[in-house]
């Protein structure tokens, strides 16, 4: 994932930011199935997800234009 500034800093805390906004998107994410943990850079995802939940947590994250540039799956 790519963020923006100032989340790309490196001293930005990326999706642990106290930010309220990152916050909330925070609470919206854990809400998805399959999620297993979130770091300041990335979503970890249990290795059995099936694809289309990928594809909607990634469709969900690309729309976070304040925050995100670019979402990578790997």
């Amino acid at each position: 994932m790519i963020f923006r500034d100032p989340w790309n800093r490196p001293d930005g805390r990326g999706f642990l930011d106290s930010d309220p906004r990152i916050r909330t998107l925070r609470r919206v994410i854990v809400t998805y199935p399959d999620v297993r943990h979130i770091l300041p850079d990335r979503i970890s995802l249990e290795s059995s997800t099936d694809p289309k939940t990928i594809e909607t947590v990634s469709r969900f994250l690309q729309r976070q234009q304040w925050l995100i540039s670019t979402v990578v799956t790997e």
